[in-house]
C-alpha cells in the first residue's frame, strides 16, 4: 500500500481500563477505527462512553493496555517521546471543549504560538491571517480573548489547530460550551476550512447535530466502534 493510500489514521484491538478506587473500570474493549485522509468522522456516544479517552490515545497522550494505534502507516507505541512530540506538533491538531487561549496574547499571537514552539514561524503570521479570515475573524487579530464571545474564541482555537497544516485534527466536544447556534457556526466554518486543506477530521460528540458535519458517523458502545452511517457530500456540506 502506498503512502497516498494508506488510512491517516488507525486503531486495531484497542483495549483500555482504569482503577476506580479498588474496581477496575473496562473503558475500552477492543475498539477499532479507521480514518483515511481528508475524511470528517464523527464518533458518537453517550457521555462516559469512552470517547475522550478514544481520542487521547489517538492523540497520543495516553497508552492503550492492549492494541494498536498507528498515525500515517506507523504505529506509535514505540515511538520516542522526542518523536512523538513532533509528530503532535506537526501533524496533528487538537481542539477541546475548552478553548485555553492565553489571555495575555492577542488572537493573531494565540493563532500563531503552535508554529513557534514547533520552530516553523517563517510564514506562521500569514497562515494565520488566512485562517482567522476563513473563520470570519479577520478584523478581531489585535483582540485578547477576554474581548471575544464564546464562539469566537472556538473558532480561534480551531484555527490555532490548523496553523500548522495538520493531516487529522482530534476534536472533542469543541462546541460543548456553546448554544446550538454557536456551535453550528464553528462547525459550518471547521467543515469548509477542512475541506479546503484536506485535513482529516475525528471529531467525538454526545450531540447528534454536530455529527450532521461529518462524512461518516461511528458510535462508540460498550467498548467498541460500529459504523451508524456514511453522509452523502451534499448532506454533510450543510450551510447556515
Amino acid at each position: 500500500m502506498d503512502s497516498s493510500s494508506r488510512p491517516a489514521l488507525e486503531a486495531k484491538g484497542v483495549h483500555k481500563s482504569y482503577r476506580k478506587l479498588h474496581e477496575r473500570v473496562d473503558v475500552l474493549k477492543g475498539a477499532d477505527l479507521s480514518v483515511r485522509a481528508g475524511e470528517f468522522v464523527a464518533v458518537t456516544g453517550p457521555s462516559g462512553s469512552g470517547k475522550s479517552t478514544m481520542l487521547h490515545l489517538l492523540g497520543m497522550m495516553d497508552e492503550p493496555d492492549e492494541g494498536e494505534i498507528l498515525l500515517f502507516g506507523s504505529p506509535v507505541k514505540d515511538m520516542p517521546e522526542l518523536e512523538r512530540a513532533r509528530l503532535r506538533n506537526s501533524k496533528l491538531g487538537f481542539a477541546f471543549q475548552f478553548d485555553s487561549l492565553l489571555p495575555d496574547f492577542t488572537v493573531l499571537e494565540n493563532v500563531t504560538m503552535p508554529a513557534r514552539i514547533g520552530g516553523s514561524a517563517a510564514d506562521a503570521e500569514a497562515r494565520a491571517r488566512e485562517l482567522l479570515g476563513r473563520f470570519g475573524l479577520g478584523a478581531l487579530t489585535d483582540r485578547f480573548p477576554q474581548e471575544l464571545s464564546g464562539g469566537e474564541r472556538q473558532r480561534v482555537a480551531m484555527a490555532r489547530a490548523l496553523v500548522n497544516r495538520p493531516a487529522l485534527l482530534l476534536a472533542d466536544e469543541p462546541t460543548g460550551n456553546l448554544d446550538r447556534r454557536n456551535g453550528e457556526l464553528v462547525f459550518y466554518a471547521l467543515k469548509e476550512v477542512a475541506d479546503s486543506i484536506g485535513v482529516a477530521v475525528v471529531l467525538v460528540t454526545h450531540n447528534d447535530y454536530a455529527a450532521q458535519f461529518a462524512t461518516r458517523i461511528l458510535r462508540l458502545s460498550e467498548g467498541r466502534v460500529t459504523e451508524v452511517e456514511a453522509i452523502e457530500p451534499s448532506k454533510g456540506s450543510l450551510k447556515p
